[in-house]
């Protein structure tokens, strides 16, 4: 060790040392690692002030010309300490970088948009970057996401997966920006965040930045629960070819499918730069699995939107309607057809006889494999050295499974993302684009329901024999009539009646669901939905100009382009454009002799079909003692209704979907037939009067405290109240003259309050070995009775890791281990309601080094114990996934 030492010392003198002019003009030298003198490959050394540079190569060595001696370079490489070192002349240099082990020193931009230490962020913030994503168990950076301390996550599908914050959960979570490579990634037509599904590959990812807590302030609408931003890698600081090939096991139990199955997952990334002035990097991923199966049979007692869990199966209630089973909204009073063949008064004509259609398995109707291909690229071009030109490229396309208010089957989706961007040391200009387009996505509710349709209409008057709802009533009458039961002369009525259900698998059924799947909606399943998104954005930062306050402006101009053909919206005609801009500025400065930083942000926004929206945010950082620091915070958020909210009208089996703006009135023909508001089974006797729809808003406070204690331990500490108002949900509506059942977006009276707090411990002992936990808590209050506010998340949560990445002197093994743990709550959904049972996750792998490949081995296992899961009610339980992979150029 003192050997490393007296060569640490002699590379410090020689980086602030300035000798005679030169008289070459050469400069030649090795990089190592100042702890264990091995040689760095791909770092960069580039001339102070200009566009030359270079990277080392497989020695550490590098060469570069300068205009002339003395000259002062930058060598920098992600995950060491930057090293400003003046050459007077042309004699080889050694150059010793230290890493980067400190805890909190990471640099964020999500709390403030500039950049800044992550231990002085003065509100609460998570963070993981690339090294993290290598080493850990997860299979996916979205999977490490739900480590960090007041994060949540809700799995759909395999591939598609929700990121959260601070309650509220839900698939698509619309109350929470996310942003990659600063473009907003929400579906402008489908309302989900497509980051797990058409973001950047798993080898691209250089970080991730949560920011839990009202965050409307310098994001805009949307990030009332928080905001979530995932940076690739830049091609300059990340240059190499790099590899992985992953496989794995899946249904290993042959709970949810006949046999064991496998997964398959190919990346590669690969990035070049030239003379420090154009960069280029292209990556790809390509996923393939079988998926999980929602296999609830649980029977559900659907009224519009809302509903409970009651008793009874397909073989002791007639009106059963299975949670995951689809085809069976469909329901009708046998009393219609019963009162043309029984006399008035009749006993079996005095109550209502609800009796449902026999619906069909999630497994026959949505294609158990899913697939992922996702390719990006990126163009840069440093026009000078503090501004550079960026053309980029995400495009991504596959079949994969959501859970909403139905559980949508979207086969074929591409998503495609295309940004420019100018970029300077103080200020940035971007413009980008997602084009979404559903392919062949269809909703398994509704397509089991016209599948129904299909092979024998519920109710034809051409053809009275040959429809079900007239054969069953007259199979249960005579069933009836021979001395059978009524339960008994159900079960034999829907056995007659049903003789002719295709079967899965046969070819009848094939047919018929083909068509149906590729019929359009309303006459199918199938979704036509092409919708654009198009955004400018601006920002200037100050700092350079203004020196009695850091100063930052800042503006967007944002258009939709909602495309659906009437499947999804209501543009039968014509496609619809919404037009939307907002502008924002923060101020903040040092004052007690930096003990104390306050800043104040605000933001104006304006959508066309709402009046303008201001939220301001008012921050304080107190630096209580070096690398102690106390943060204090008051934010506020909003967020406009949706495209969804304000537009969409579709079917979705036992209800109509409808917008909130006054189009809807129109549609149904509430002047001459009016709606009645139903709760439960119960109808209003008073006409439903409608109010205007406002966007929802929220205010919050913030406590906390972040300590690193002898730069080895970590602990983060928080505590927050906040308040939400015009809460956008849905009613449930009901016309007697139609008989048909609305759910129209409204706001709600109610108020409501959450609160919550967390504790979050890092423990790095030494370079090898760290450790973590964290724990955390978010709570619903002030809620009115009979109101839903949606909140689904647990109660308490708790996770905890151990890490090391190098075992031994030749540090070539390594092992990790990760826990999670959160608390049963009850979950409500458009969908389905109901209970969430507590679970433990276990993830864990072990590693293997190859350093001349740069190369990494893992073993490794999603949910170890393979106890099975589910994070929201009406989407699949999760198994466990086995897998070993190979990783080249990754370390």
């Amino acid at each position: 060790m003192k050997k490393y030492f007296h060569f640490i010392c002699l590379v410090m003198v020689l980086s602030i040392t300035s000798f005679s002019p030169a008289w070459s003009q050469a400069i030649r030298g090795r990089v190592l690692n100042s702890e264990n003198l091995e040689k760095l490959t791909n770092v960069s050394i580039v001339v102070s002030g200009s566009n030359k540079g270079t990277v080392t190569n497989i020695d550490g060595e590098f060469s570069l010309v300068a205009d002339k001696l003395p000259v002062t370079i930058v060598v920098s490489m992600v995950g060491y300490v930057q090293v400003i070192m003046t050459i007077s002349d042309s004699s080889p240099v050694d150059i010793a970088l230290i890493p980067q082990h400190a805890l909190g020193a990471e640099v964020i931009v999500s709390a403030n948009r500039t950049p800044s230490r992550m231990m002085e962020s003065a509100v609460s913030i998570e963070r993981f970057g690339n090294s993290q994503i290598h080493r850990s168990p997860a299979s996916s950076y979205y999977d490490i996401a739900g480590w960090q301390k007041g994060v949540d996550i809700t799995t759909s599908s395999l591939t598609f997966k929700t990121i959260s914050t601070r309650g509220f959960n839900a698939s698509g979570s619309p109350r929470v920006n996310q942003l990659v490579d600063g473009m907003d990634n929400q579906a402008p037509a489908l309302n989900f965040f497509v980051g797990s599904f058409a973001g950047p590959t798993d080898l691209d990812i250089d970080n991730v930045e949560i920011l839990p807590g009202a965050s409307s302030a310098l994001y805009g609408p949307g990030g009332m629960n928080g905001t979530i931003l995932i940076t690739s890698k830049d091609p300059f600081q990340y240059p190499g070819l790099s590899v992985q090939v992953r496989q794995g096991l899946m249904h290993v139990d042959k709970r949810q499918r006949d046999k064991a199955a496998s997964l398959y997952d190919y990346s590669m990334r690969w990035a070049k730069s030239w003379r420090n002035k154009w960069g280029i990097r292209l990556s790809g991923q390509y996923i393939s699995g079988t998926d999980w199966l929602a296999t609830d049979s649980s029977n559900y007692q659907g009224a519009g939107a809302t509903g409970k869990l009651i008793a009874g199966n397909r073989q002791s209630d007639p009106n059963y309607n299975g949670v995951n089973v689809y085809g069976d909204e469909t329901s009708v009073d046998l009393r219609l057809f019963m009162a043309s063949v029984l006399p008035p008064g009749h006993p079996l004509l005095q109550n209502p006889m609800m009796v449902s259609r026999t619906g069909y398995e999630e497994r026959d109707l949505i294609d158990p494999t899913t697939k992922n291909l996702r390719l990006s690229g990126a163009v840069h071009y440093r026009l000078t050295p503090k501004l550079e030109a960026i053309m980029l490229a995400n495009w991504s396309k596959g079949n994969t499974v959501y859970s909403s208010n139905n559980r949508y089957a979207l086969k074929g989706i591409n998503i495609a993302q295309y940004k420019v961007e100018l970029k300077h040391n103080d200020w940035f200009l971007r413009s980008f684009t997602t084009q979404e387009n559903a392919g062949e996505a269809y909703s398994a509710n509704v397509t089991a329901q016209y599948m129904n349709e299909a092979w024998k209409p519920s109710f034809n008057p051409a053809d009275i024999g040959g429809s079900w709802y007239p054969q069953y009533t007259g199979a249960f009458l005579t069933a009836l009539n021979s001395g059978a039961g009524v339960a008994d002369a159900h079960r034999a009525a829907r056995a007659y009646a049903d003789r002719e259900m295709p079967l899965p698998g046969s070819e009848e059924f094939g047919k018929i669901f083909g068509q149906v799947r590729n019929t359009p909606i309303p006459q199918g399943g199938l979704f036509k939905e092409k919708s654009q998104l198009w955004m400018t954005e601006g920002q200037y930062n100050f700092s350079r100009l203004v020196k009695f306050a850091d100063i930052i402006i800042g503006g967007n101009w944002k258009r939709y382009i909602l495309n659906s053909s009437g499947t999804l919206f209501i543009d039968t005609a014509n496609a619809i454009t919404i037009n939307e801009f907002g502008a924002y500025a923060q101020v903040s400065k040092d004052i007690l002799n930096k003990r104390l930083n306050l800043s104040a942000s605000g933001r104006y926004d304006k959508n066309e079909d709402f009046d303008p929206k201001f939220t301001p945010r008012f921050t304080a950082l107190v630096r209580v003692a070096k690398d102690n620091n106390l943060r204090l915070s008051y934010q506020t958020a909003y967020r406009f209704p949706s495209t969804q909210q304000k537009y969409i009208r579709l079917d979705v089996g036992a209800y109509t979907l409808l917008g909130g703006l006054p189009w809807v009135q129109q549609f149904m023909n509430v002047k001459e037939s009016p709606v009645y508001e139903m709760k439960g089974s119960s109808v209003s006797s008073q006409p439903y009067t409608f109010t205007n729809l406002k966007p929802e808003n929220c205010k919050s406070f913030e406590v906390g405290y972040k300590a690193l204690i002898r730069s080895k331990l970590l602990v983060d500490a928080y505590a927050y109240w906040a308040k939400y108002e015009n809460f956008l949900g849905r009613n449930v509506l009901y016309q007697p003259s139609s008989a048909q059942v609305y759910s129209v977006v409204v706001n709600s009276v109610n108020k409501v309050n959450t609160s919550g707090y967390g504790i979050g411990l890092q423990y790095r002992p030494d370079k090898r070995n760290s450790f973590f936990l964290n724990a955390y808590s978010d709570r619903l209050s002030s809620v009115d009775s009979g109101f839903i506010a949606f909140f689904n998340t647990p109660k308490y949560r708790l996770n905890a890791g151990y890490n090391n990445n190098g075992i031994g002197r030749s540090a070539r093994f390594g092992f990790g281990v990760n826990i999670h743990w959160q608390d049963a709550f009850f979950f409500e959904g458009e969908m389905a309601s109901g209970p969430i049972r507590s679970f433990t996750t276990l993830d864990a792998l072990v590693s293997y080094k190859l350093p001349g490949l740069k190369g990494l081995v893992k073993l490794g296992a999603n949910n170890l114990t393979n106890h099975y899961y589910r994070n929201a009610y009406g989407s699949p339980e999760i198994g466990g996934i086995y897998y070993v992979s190979l990783a080249l150029g990754v370390l």
